[in-house]
């Protein structure tokens, strides 16, 4: 019967490795402390206990089958699989060492142990035991306040209550085959449920302290070493045991250990940079992973650029990693930063729009991150470069902080996603978001409304505003060099379906005189100039395309109004760079624009798709030119909050915080409150 039992153990470690990959990526997703009602509502999490639940079944017939010193030690291979689910393929020699020796004991202990029978007194004595064994790793992971020192209190104590596990199922499994089901059988049953209880809770906790890998180490050792103990302790399973064959047994136990204490010690060598960097007084390490950076144009990409130089002026070691414009792989040197550019693709959706290939990017982020050894890491969305760099950051012990520019409506116009599709592609998004973010241990969104919606969408109240910010000085006092004399209304940003140019368009058209500047690119950019001369004002639009920085400040400068019509702005930097330039703001009033206006004060909201209410809105704006300059004047008041130099701070504070130092430098929050 051995030779069929290791077989349906090995498959019972099979489940529960993936089922500690799906479960661990639930619990991280939540951030803080596992709560039950939560994990329930998480597909991932209950997938993991529905492997979990199989496991189990398929364990409990491999131990009514062979002795439980047989089977036991054969969940340690769980640990490796898990190690190559997360990617940790250079820890193959460790996971070599770990099999070999978990092999070379079953080996051993098949042809040694004795299948003997669970009295109930054994039973009452190994769960005492269990309970004492229990107590002691469990307090250090409650009172640690490291991570990894958590991890590996709540991961032994779970281990040690899923070893008693093991005992009952025994009793259990023998009870049932040999058709004597009586009232200890029940007792042995409720054991194992609350032992279940108790090795989940600590379980759960483990994976929210730190990486899978650590949690099933710490379950694949003490696991089979507490039901090991008590089979040769307390049930007399090794009663022909010779003191040869058990000093090989402890011989290849400790080879099995020694690989396991490899895999989970390996990632913990390269987590002590920052503490070091700090306190000797040597730069900060700091990668910054951006989907899109200069000379892309887009708010993601000016925001990134500025938060690199920003960080790089305080004196920080700043390492951007993001696509290639041109598609070939390389490293520059600029304004004191060092851009490392990953090999990149053209995409369908959009004739500028580059990504880099996972395979590809997880191999190239891989071999980046081994070498710069950065003390920290940032990064700007969860598509393709944020994920691998994080997911790296991860196993590599490196603090993470993670920033939210997205929406799924920003990627529906450039994927042409129709519309019948958009609900569901939204959820799976979002989804999608909170997976890879939730590894982070700090996670930003530039206003509070974008981070509600966050929230909204399934991520934990973690989350935290934090603006954006602009240099405001750099847009004031600039001298405008006006084209004509009638009033102007700009606006700036994509040419895509999400910005409703469409309507501004309309609503000039409404307004006598009002000519309008455009500037940006995107897909929608032809079937706009069309309606400009369907409407018949195209001698009063112009569409500019892409623009140097010098000719969007004279932009701003030159123009009476700025409309964001957009219903998809996390926070619009455009908007704030145009109240920088002491402009007058007309916003759909959705997303986080109102953040940014006070009606009456520094201009107007306006329904999204209410042309006649936005060209009411621009006109009580240009109308009277003492009400332009006044609400100018507001907004240049308003938008001092953004000042970078205050987004830097609180992001520098939250630096520290990711690593567990003092803060760098008190900050007050730059939340989007204008």
């Amino acid at each position: 019967m051995t030779g069929v039992a290791v077989p349906l153990a090995v498959a019972g470690a099979v489940c529960f490795a993936f089922a500690a990959r799906l479960q661990h990526d639930a619990v991280r997703a939540g951030g803080g402390a596992p709560r039950v009602s939560e994990l329930l509502r998480r597909p991932r999490w209950l997938l993991g206990l529905l492997l979990l639940v199989l496991g189990s079944a398929v364990h409990a017939v491999a131990l009514g089958m062979a002795p439980l010193s047989v089977v036991q030690p054969v969940g340690v291979v769980a640990i490796g699989i898990t190690a190559l689910l997360d990617g940790r393929r250079r820890e193959l020699p460790a996971v070599l060492v770990t099999t070999t020796g978990v092999a070379a004991f079953v080996f051993l202990a098949a042809g040694s142990a004795t299948a003997t029978a669970v009295a109930p007194e054994a039973e009452l004595r190994a769960g005492l035991l269990a309970l004492g064994l229990v107590a002691a790793p469990g307090l250090v992971g409650v009172l640690a306040t490291r991570p990894a020192v958590r991890a590996l209190g709540f991961g032994a104590a779970g281990g040690v209550a899923y070893g008693l596990v093991s005992v009952l199922m025994r009793a259990v499994s023998q009870d049932v085959q040999q058709g004597g089901v009586t009232w200890a059988t029940a007792s042995s049953a409720a054991g194992i449920a609350a032992a279940l209880l108790v090795g989940g809770w600590f379980t759960q906790h483990a994976y929210a302290s730190g990486p899978p890998h650590l949690a099933v180490a710490c379950l694949t050792v003490v696991d089979p070493l507490v039901a090991v103990g008590i089979g040769a302790g307390l049930l007399g399973e090794a009663t022909r045991t010779s003191g040869a064959v058990a000093l090989a047994e402890l011989a290849c136990a400790l080879v099995a250990v020694g690989g396991v204490v490899a895999l989970a010690r390996e990632p913990r060598a390269t987590t002590t940079r920052s503490e070091k960097t700090v306190n000797d007084g040597r730069a900060t390490r700091v990668v910054i992973a951006a989907e899109t950076f200069p000379p892309d144009v887009n708010g993601a990409a000016r925001f990134a650029h500025r938060l690199a130089l920003g960080l790089a002026g305080r004196g920080h070691d700043v390492h951007v990693v993001c696509v290639s414009p041109t598609g070939r792989a390389g490293t520059e040197r600029v304004d004191g930063i060092t851009v490392h550019r990953l090999r990149s693709h053209r995409t369908p959706f959009h004739r500028t729009f580059r990504i880099g290939l996972p395979w590809e990017v997880r191999r190239d982020v891989a071999a980046l991150l081994d070498r710069l050894r950065p003390d920290l890491v940032h990064v700007q969305a969860h598509f393709v470069v944020g994920r691998y760099v994080l997911r790296r950051a991860v196993e590599l012990g490196v603090p993470a902080v993670a920033t939210n520019h997205f929406m799924p409506e920003n990627l529906f116009g450039h994927a042409r996603v129709p519309g019948w599709l958009r609900g569901a592609a939204s959820r799976w998004a979002w989804r999608d978001l909170g997976r890879v973010f939730g590894q982070a241990d700090v996670v930003t969104a530039p206003t509070p409304r974008a981070v509600r919606l966050l929230h909204d969408n399934g991520f934990p109240p973690r989350a935290v505003a934090v603006s954006c910010g602009i240099d405001v000085d750099r847009y004031r006092g600039r001298r405008p060099v006006r084209r004509a004399d009638a009033p102007t209304v700009l606006f700036v940003g994509r040419l895509d379906e999400e910005k409703r140019v469409d309507e501004l368009l309309r609503a000039v058209a409404l307004v006598p005189r009002l000519h309008a500047e455009v500037v940006g690119d995107g897909s929608c950019r032809a079937e706009w100039e069309l309606l400009a001369r369907d409407l018949g004002i195209a001698d009063r639009v112009r569409f500019r395309g892409f623009v140097g920085e010098e000719e969007l400040l004279d932009a701003y400068a030159a123009a009476d109004v700025f409309c964001m019509p957009g219903i998809a702005e996390l926070q619009s930097l455009a908007t704030m760079e145009a109240m920088a330039a002491g402009r007058p703001v007309v916003l759909a009033d959705a997303m986080a624009l109102p953040h940014l206006c006070r009606p009456g004060r520094n201009g107007w909201l306006f329904t999204p798709g209410d042309v006649r209410g936005l060209a009411d809105r621009l006109h009580a704006v240009v109308a009277d030119p003492a009400v332009t300059a006044r609400m100018g004047a507001a907004s240049g008041e308003l938008i001092a909050a953004h000042a970078i130099d205050t987004t830097l701070d609180t992001f520098e504070s939250l630096y520290a915080q990711a690593m567990r130092l003092p803060a760098l430098r008190p900050a007050t929050p730059a939340t989007a409150a204008a």
